[in-house]
């Protein structure tokens, strides 16, 4: 069963920037884009498992900081050439607040 977390504020994620949120399906990653827009992937990038986290929020993307891969923050799909995908994690912001719909534990 998967359930809504409050994981805290808004401004509590930098700009431009992110947040772990640790789970027992393993972390999460919480991006911030310059819009206010938040969104989650699962903190592992498809290529080599670098974590998400680290990377550079630029525009809906993050890159990774391990070998530079290009994620999309919503959908989790890597730019091409490349080709795989962070598993995207369901997001909600209400009152400033950020809700978190946290994955089973067995999930991929």
């Amino acid at each position: 069963m998967t359930s809504w977390i409050d994981i805290g504020g808004v401004d509590d994620i930098p700009a431009l920037g992110a947040r772990v949120v640790h789970t027992a399906a393993g972390d999460i990653a919480v991006f911030r884009d310059g819009q206010d827009r938040v969104r989650a992937l699962k903190d592992r990038c498809p290529h080599k498992g670098g974590p998400l986290s680290q990377g550079i929020v630029h525009g809906e993307h993050v890159t990774c900081p391990m070998h530079s891969w290009c994620i999309h923050l919503e959908s989790g799909e890597a730019a091409a050439p490349d080709r795989g995908c962070a598993r995207p994690c369901p997001v909600k912001v209400e009152g400033r607040r950020v809700w978190l719909k946290v994955p089973e534990e067995n999930s991929p």
